[in-house]
């Protein structure tokens, strides 16, 4: 079995979307300490890709009350033979404000490696980033309010009131990402009651912008589906390709803060 360059990019971007900021919610607390995930990742709905989990824990830096959140991701089964992934993410974030203090970045993509530490200076929006593997520092300022990749899925889930979005609304978002701010934007799609392994879900439909020229051609290759309930739980992502097609579902989980609505014919 061969890979070919998109598909490979485009397993990288579903390992890593989950640990990124593709979540969405309202005005209430979404999550709390001890929520797990478990996602699976398969090619054309039926050969499997990969696994990513996210885990949140309540803990201290510095002295400050934080959310500790540890995203991880790997390629499983045959793909991994000619294309290893494991990824990890984590993020600290205030417990009031939702705004991070500090984030890692450590991937090996196929041989392609990253070790990155970044310290946000809220107060001063500036950013410390740290690449361990070529040993520099440097200071970056950045936009009011910076969000991480994944700072921002939790931040969205408690401050995104999704009880009152529109078809095609869009949601805009400032992220930093290696040494770069950025602009995510989210397009909203529709209501969709989905058939997933623990039943039907009514869920929210999104279209996350990505960059287009650096993995995907296209700006709008990827499409996602959140449970419309008081979780916002990412129960799946799928990204068209020009044969065939990436999934990301949910696969397991423990810990939810609210109740899983499931729907009983």
């Amino acid at each position: 079995m061969q890979l070919s360059k998109t598909m490979k990019n485009t397993l990288l971007i579903l390992t890593a979307i989950f640990f990124m900021q593709t979540s969405f919610a309202q005005e209430k607390i979404a999550f709390q300490d001890g929520e797990w995930f478990k996602f699976k990742m398969s090619y054309s709905g039926f050969l499997k890709a990969g696994n990513a989990t996210m885990s949140v824990n309540e803990t201290t830096l510095d002295g400050k009350p934080v959310y500790h959140v540890v995203g991880k991701g790997w390629t499983t089964g045959a793909i991994k033979w000619f294309f290893k992934v494991k990824d990890r993410y984590e993020s600290y974030f205030d417990k009031t404000t939702g705004l991070p203090y500090k984030f890692i970045r450590k991937i090996n993509e196929g041989g392609h490696t990253k070790d990155i530490e970044i310290k946000f200076d809220q107060a001063n929006n500036k950013a410390l980033v740290t690449n361990k593997k070529h040993k520099t520092n440097k200071t970056i300022t950045t936009e009011q309010g910076i969000q991480d990749m994944v700072s921002a899925f939790y931040y969205l889930r408690n401050n995104y009131d999704t009880n009152k979005i529109k078809k095609d609304d869009v949601v805009s978002l400032n992220m930093f990402f290696d040494e770069e701010n950025y602009n995510f934007k989210l397009k909203f799609l529709g209501r969709e009651t989905l058939d997933t392994k623990f039943g039907k879900v009514k869920t929210l439909r999104f279209r996350p912008y990505v960059m287009a020229g650096r993995v995907f051609k296209e700006q709008e290759s990827l499409t996602l589906w959140v449970s419309a309930d008081d979780n916002k739980v990412p129960l799946r992502i799928k990204a068209d390709l020009a044969v065939g097609s990436l999934r990301a579902d949910l696969e397991a989980f423990k810990g939810l803060k609210h109740s899983f609505q499931i729907q009983f014919d």
